[in-house]
């Protein structure tokens, strides 16, 4: 993972090594606590609006299962997300897919309120609101970040094990999957919440969704976001916890310190499940920013090495004939 690239970016040995220290830290605070209290928070409001459940509750029985998981290791973590993640995320743009063809005659005005209150957010939320140019870009940005993890060293934890016969695959993976979030699961859910004309004021986060799909297919539609949530949250918990699983391994090279990480995840799961929306979030934000920078700085020192790689896995349209002979 980046901890481990961070450390052999830069030619200054010191500064590298305490940007790596850094990172990984910032990593375990990010996805292993602060990450994971987010995940659960949404689970516990998405099961209280469909089901009333008490949050305290579903936090337990979230906390419980990914312990589950969590002890029994690298395996079961790969078991686990790699069944849940495919069919679920097929279930809810297929949803995402219906609900916009029946509110097609809303998908032209839809598009159009989205360009015009990206230019002008004032306008779309009111001066009351206090909503700025520099507010809509920093939680822009930092939902983007929460979405996709583009460039901010998360998932390169996991390429990083996969097994495959060049690391462009791995590259070319990366690339795909911020397209398939951001593109296409995040466009289908603002597209379903803006057609289905709910009310904006009506919830935050997942309850707004909730709404949206609420508005369209009735309580099925909340039922139905509260369990694609379940597992797509799950999924994430189990590898986030990885993520940071990795980053305590390289800090403190032992098995005890592992486990006290897991029963660590496991309460921030219970306490993330009970604690207010607007407090999680700021503070996954803060961690988040954290992560990003010394993974940022390390990219741009290896740039060229992801460039050669590139022209040796014969990607660059420029360079369709270099077969063999690149040295990275």
């Amino acid at each position: 993972g980046p901890a481990y690239y961070i450390e052999n970016s830069l030619k200054n040995k010191k500064i590298a090594k305490g940007l790596a220290y850094f990172f990984a830290m910032a990593c375990i605070g990010a996805l292993g606590l602060m990450g994971n209290a987010v995940q659960a928070n949404s689970i516990s409001a998405a099961f209280g609006h469909a089901f009333g459940a008490s949050p305290a509750l579903v936090g337990i029985v979230v906390s419980v299962l990914a312990g589950f998981v969590f002890f029994g290791g690298i395996k079961r973590i790969a078991s686990v997300t790699e069944k849940i993640v495919p069919v679920m995320a097929g279930l809810y743009i297929l949803a995402c897919f219906v609900i916009i063809m029946i509110n097609y005659k809303e998908v032209i005005p839809a598009v159009t309120s989205i360009f015009y209150s990206a230019f002008n957010p004032q306008a779309a939320f009111g001066g009351a609101m206090g909503i700025s140019v520099k507010q809509a870009v920093r939680y822009g940005v930092a939902r983007g970040l929460f979405s996709n993890e583009a460039g901010m060293g998360s998932t390169p934890h996991a390429h990083a094990i996969a097994k495959v016969s060049h690391p462009g695959e791995q590259g070319i993976v990366a690339v795909i999957t911020v397209f398939i979030d951001t593109f296409i699961v995040l466009t289908g859910t603002a597209l379903v919440i803006l057609t289905s004309k709910v009310s904006l004021t009506s919830g935050a986060g997942i309850v707004l969704t909730q709404g949206a799909f609420a508005k369209t297919l009735g309580t099925f539609g909340e039922v139905f976001i509260a369990i694609c949530l379940l597992f797509f949250a799950f999924s994430t918990i189990v590898g986030w916890y990885f993520f940071g699983e990795a980053n305590v391994r390289y800090i403190f090279k032992n098995k005890k310190s592992v486990n006290i990480y897991r029963a660590i995840v496991m309460i921030m799961i219970v306490i993330g499940s009970v604690m207010k929306v607007e407090l999680v979030w700021e503070l996954a934000d803060m961690f988040n920013g954290m992560m990003v920078l010394p993974n940022l700085v390390a990219l741009l020192a290896l740039g060229k090495y992801a460039r050669n790689a590139m022209k040796e896995y014969d990607i660059l349209p420029e360079n369709e004939n270099i077969k063999e002979g690149v040295t990275l």
